[in-house]
C-alpha cells in the first residue's frame, strides 16, 4: 500500500495508542468457543506470528485439540493499536494468532510443526509479497517449557532448511507480552470470506 519501515521503532518513536481495549463478539465463529479469558483449566496458550494473520489463524483452528484461536497484535509498544496503526509500522507490533489448546489432546510439538511448515521463516520483515515489520516470523511463549521446545525445534528445522538450500531462520522467540485483539472483522476472516486473501506459503521442507 505504501512504504513501511523495515525496522521496529523503539518505544519513544511508537504511536501513542489508547487505553480502551477493542470491542468485539468474543465467540469464535468456527469453534463456538470463547476467544477471551478465562479459558478452561486444562488449556495452555501460545502466540505465533507467521505473516498475514488471516491465513495463519485458519491453519490452527483446524487442528484437533485446539480450543480457540484469535488474531491480534503483539510484540510491540503501542497499547490497543488499530489495524491501520499497525500497518504504518510505527507500533512495533506483529500480526499474530493466539492459540489456546489442550495439551492432553494435542502436543505442543504439533503446533510447532504447523507453525514452521506454514510459512517461510527465513524472510525477515516480510512473508511472500507482504512486506513490513508486522509480517515477521515469531513465537511468543508462555513458559520455559514452551521456550525450550521452540528453541529446540528451530535448531532442528534450521539444519533441514540449510540442507535444502535455504537461508538462516529469522524467527524471533520471545516471552509473550500483552496480546491486543484485532478488530472483529479480522477474527476468523477466511471463514467469513472464503475467497479472501491468504498469502501464506511454506518452504516445502517438512518439520
Amino acid at each position: 500500500m505504501f512504504a513501511r519501515p523495515t525496522t521496529i521503532p523503539d518505544a519513544a518513536q511508537a504511536l501513542p495508542g489508547r487505553d480502551e481495549a477493542m470491542q468485539f463478539n468474543p465467540i469464535h465463529s468456527v469453534l463456538g468457543t470463547s476467544m477471551i479469558a478465562p479459558f478452561p483449566e486444562d488449556c495452555e496458550q501460545i502466540v505465533f506470528g507467521l505473516g498475514c494473520f488471516w491465513g495463519a489463524e485458519r491453519k490452527f483452528w483446524k487442528l484437533p485439540g485446539v480450543y480457540t484461536t484469535a488474531v491480534g497484535y503483539a510484540a510491540g509498544h503501542t497499547p490497543n493499536p488499530s489495524y491501520q496503526e499497525v500497518c504504518t509500522g510505527m507500533t512495533g507490533h506483529n500480526e499474530v494468532v493466539l492459540v489456546v489448546y489442550r495439551p492432553a489432546q494435542i502436543e505442543f510439538d504439533a503446533l510447532l510443526k504447523t507453525f514452521w511448515e506454514s510459512h517461510d521463516p527465513t524472510q525477515g520483515m516480510r512473508q511472500g509479497n507482504d512486506r513490513g515489520t508486522q509480517y515477521r516470523s515469531g513465537i511468543y511463549y508462555s513458559d520455559d517449557s514452551q521456550k525450550a521446545a521452540a528453541e529446540q525445534s528451530m535448531a532442528s528445522y534450521q539444519q533441514k532448511l540449510r540442507a535444502a538450500g535455504h537461508a538462516a531462520i529469522t524467527t524471533e522467540i520471545m516471552q509473550a507480552g500483552p496480546f491486543y485483539y484485532a478488530e472483529e472483522y479480522h477474527q476468523q476472516y477466511l471463514e467469513k470470506n472464503p475467497t479472501g486473501y491468504c498469502g501464506l506459503g511454506g518452504t516445502g521442507v517438512p518439520c
